[in-house]
């Protein structure tokens, strides 16, 4: 009797036991819930955010931050702190330390597809409402296998030319032949960069020439070094050798560019809508901007292609308070905010509306990059492209100081263009 009652305890404690751990997890398991969703609105409390931006940017940003702290003070107190950031390594910056990365943050389209195949984009809840609102296609720009990453920010991230109208006439920067001569008799100079990939592209886009990324993502295809055609390689080195032999031309980028328009050396470059604010005080009613000219190759004028961009606004896949963000995100690309970036620094709209105002029409760099896109593409390469095509211009611009044979020379570029991933 003793032992059966002995068992009988025995089996109350354990069944008591078994109670209370499964209620001690169920508990458990609905406070980790009430946390997680606390932690992705933070509804009513302290929400605390980072931004990746330019510091050029900081002062629009800050009066954009204020409208939203504006519209949202009813439903949560906002700490939102400005981190210096660099759009063209936004990628690099997040994909390094993505769970210390900031919240939101602005990029350039052809980072895109690397951030979301690395897991890094939040994907935007509200496509439909954004697709409305904006050009198609910067919204096609933020959109990888149907899925919508990113806002659209402006529709200006390209390049063209820049001139001052004082020395070039309209007729002139038609070519860029007429340049270089207009600038080699008034003893001045014309700006462009050769060490990029970004801008050497415009000789080889419009030239029949075949070049792009493979299906793998990659990898690249490129026959710029062909043998055969109207336009063989061999013709826009020998076109590029002309240009650079003329002592007007400057192989150099942005920096030149304004420096060299503010000492009155430089009269034209190329360059994008970044440089506008400076320009224009430099240049004032004599600045001009249209698309870029065409150039002589193989005995024929053809016009200058270009890499055409998008700039776009993300969110943190992994922010620990990811709605907010997002809110954030879509606040700061929204109408009202694009036409304040534009008003004070002068960045072309992605917005239809605000796109479409008589105060963006008015602006020669904006309606300049709207003309040239036109005959621009998106930028979508492989890595293996930028170092042998920085390479190829570094030769033509010193005018190919060894005398190296420029088949070889086009074969050696296509070769590094098209290598595999570690090669």
């Amino acid at each position: 009797m003793r032992k059966r009652l002995i068992s009988l305890l025995m089996m109350t404690v354990m069944m008591c036991m078994t109670v209370v751990g499964c209620g001690s997890s169920s508990t458990g398991k609905k406070e980790n819930e009430t946390k997680k969703e606390e932690g992705a609105s933070n509804s009513g409390g302290v929400v605390k955010l980072k931004v990746w931006a330019e510091e050029a940017n900081w002062e629009v940003m800050e009066k954009m931050f204020a409208s939203f702290k504006e519209q949202y003070k009813n439903e949560a107190t906002f700490e939102i702190e400005l981190i210096q950031g660099n759009e063209g390594e936004t990628k690099d910056m997040l994909l390094a330390d993505v769970y210390g990365g900031a919240d939101v943050f602005s990029f350039a389209d052809d980072q895109l597809n690397a951030m979301v195949s690395g897991g890094a984009l939040a994907e935007i809840p509200n496509p439909d409402e954004v697709k409305a609102a904006n050009l198609e296609d910067a919204v096609n720009s933020c959109i990888v296998n149907g899925k919508m990453y990113a806002y659209p920010m402006t529709a200006d991230n390209g390049y063209f030319l820049y001139y001052n109208k004082e020395y070039l006439t309209e007729e002139d920067v038609k070519t860029f032949d007429g340049i270089l001569a207009a600038a080699e008799a008034a003893g001045k100079k014309v700006t462009m960069d050769w060490s990029s990939g970004w801008y050497l592209y415009s000789f080889f886009g419009n030239t029949g020439l075949d070049f792009g990324l493979n299906e793998d993502g990659v990898t690249n295809h490129c026959n710029w070094n062909t043998t055969e055609g109207n336009i063989k390689g061999v013709d826009i080195a020998q076109a590029l050798l002309n240009i650079s032999a003329s002592p007007a031309f400057v192989n150099a980028g942005d920096t030149a560019l304004l420096e060299g328009a503010a000492n009155g050396t430089v009269i034209a470059g190329i360059g994008g809508v970044w440089n506008e604010v400076e320009i224009r005080k430099v240049w004032g009613d004599n600045y001009g901007a249209v698309k870029l000219p065409t150039y002589t190759v193989a005995g024929q004028q053809v016009q200058m292609s270009s890499f055409k961009g998008y700039k776009m606004m993300g969110v943190n896949y992994y922010s620990e308070n990811k709605e907010w963000a997002l809110k954030l995100a879509d606040w700061l690309t929204n109408e009202q905010n694009q036409t304040l970036r534009f008003t004070e620094r002068s960045q072309g709209p992605s917005n239809k509306n605000a796109a479409a105002s008589e105060a963006v029409s008015q602006v020669p760099a904006i309606q300049a990059v709207i003309a040239q896109s036109e005959f621009g593409v998106l930028q979508r390469v492989g890595n293996s492209y930028w170092g042998p095509v920085s390479n190829f211009g570094a030769t033509m611009a010193e005018g190919n100081p060894k005398g190296t044979n420029l088949q070889e020379i086009m074969d050696v570029m296509v070769e590094g263009i098209t290598a595999s991933v570690g090669q």
